[in-house]
């Protein structure tokens, strides 16, 4: 058993739980860890075949902290410093070993959309929640939200982004992608995302995000006309 360093067993002693604490020991209770880590594994850097710092399970679980908590890079490195909580959820301490830079975060996010693993973890995910009756059917909220991004050509190609376009929201105009997001009713959870450049009409995507078993789908303006679409 590993020695507890002065903040983890100060840390311990506290008697009040935060709800963020509630939150991380929840997932870590319902997310399928180890199915997950199955995924990624083949495309891991192995020992021996470059430098392998840190245990995959850790940078999974930094990768997650991100998405939840909507760090960046250099600001989830931050945070691992300053929050006990997050580093014992990633299995890592001030006391024993080092903390993963922010080069080393971005190399795994890299590698997940290079692999295009992040869907395949998302289907996984999803797949387990319906087999435990955490994830019901019975009804979708989609949504459509703006991702932007610099509009310069003022970089290595000269050129814009291809895969973004520009999109004109009320009196705005944006450059970037648009993030399509489908959410079970019930419990918040998201089941489905679709990535495309910012000009996509949202109708476009709708069928994308429901999973052909709703009685009712909640949508905004954007999905006027949903019920007019044959095929949806």
């Amino acid at each position: 058993m590993d020695q507890l360093s002065f903040s983890d067993a100060e840390h311990r002693a506290k008697r009040k739980r935060t709800r963020r604490e509630v939150f991380l020991d929840e997932m870590d209770r319902t997310i399928p860890w180890n199915l997950l880590e199955a995924i990624i594994e083949p495309y891991y850097p192995k020992a021996g075949n470059g430098r392998r710092p840190y245990p995959l399970c850790t940078m999974l679980r930094i990768h997650c902290l991100q998405q939840w908590y909507s760090f960046s890079d250099p600001a989830m490195e931050e945070e691992l410093y300053e929050i006990l909580s997050l580093r014992q959820f990633a299995g890592l301490s001030l006391s024993r070993g080092s903390i993963p830079d922010e080069t080393t975060i971005l190399k795994f996010r890299h590698l997940l959309e290079q692999n295009n693993l992040t869907r395949k973890i998302l289907d996984a995910v999803t797949e387990h929640l319906h087999e435990k009756d955490l994830l019901l059917r019975q009804g979708t909220i989609v949504d459509a939200t703006i991702i932007s991004a610099p509009s310069s050509t003022k970089n290595k190609q000269g050129e814009r982004d291809p895969e973004m376009h520009q999109t004109k929201k009320g009196n705005q105009w944006f450059f970037g992608l648009k993030s399509h997001i489908g959410v079970d009713v019930h419990t918040g959870l998201v089941h489905s995302v679709s990535c495309t450049a910012a000009n996509e009409h949202d109708l476009n995507q709708a069928g994308n995000l429901l999973r052909g078993e709703e009685e009712y789908v909640f949508g905004d303006a954007g999905y006027r006309g949903i019920e007019k679409r044959s095929g949806l």
